[in-house]
């Protein structure tokens, strides 16, 4: 019975694309671990921007540091 969480910031992830990535994530146990779709679990969870964070700063702090370049 596996159990995939897949954690995204929220910033507009649509039904359809979110649909694409249950779909994609069983069909990749299903095709690589012979899983069976209908045990296989899909949890998909939006983060708030505030709550992520990438090399020691929040995610917004560390895109604008890749924009200006420091």
């Amino acid at each position: 019975m596996p159990y995939v969480h897949i954690q995204v910031t929220d910033e507009g992830v649509s039904k359809e694309q979110k649909a694409e990535l249950i779909k994609g994530a069983t069909d990749l146990l299903v095709d690589v671990l012979n899983k069976e779709p209908a045990t296989t679990f899909v949890v998909i969870e939006e983060v708030p921007l505030e709550n992520w964070g990438i090399a020691g700063v929040p995610v917004t702090e560390f895109r604008a540091r890749r924009k200006t370049g420091t």
